[in-house]
């Protein structure tokens, strides 16, 4: 019974940190679709460097919604 409970519970774990990697994957990849090329039109940055960022939030997108460190 107690080990029945211990998977049970390292299975809504490991869902809830799957959920979370999907929210800041998500929300890295908003931002660098949508905000980062806003602000970077603001505040003027070349579009070599704008590309650039927009690559690594994507990178770090990727990894986060998988769960690579």
């Amino acid at each position: 019974m107690a080990q029945e409970l211990i998977t049970v519970n390292q299975e809504i774990v490991t869902q809830q940190i799957n959920i979370a990697g999907l929210v800041l994957g998500a929300g890295l990849a908003v931002a660098s679709m949508i905000l980062l090329p806003a602000l970077a039109t603001r505040l003027g940055l070349s579009a070599s460097l704008t590309g650039a960022l927009r690559i690594a939030l994507m990178k770090a997108s990727s990894r986060a919604a998988h769960g690579k460190h």
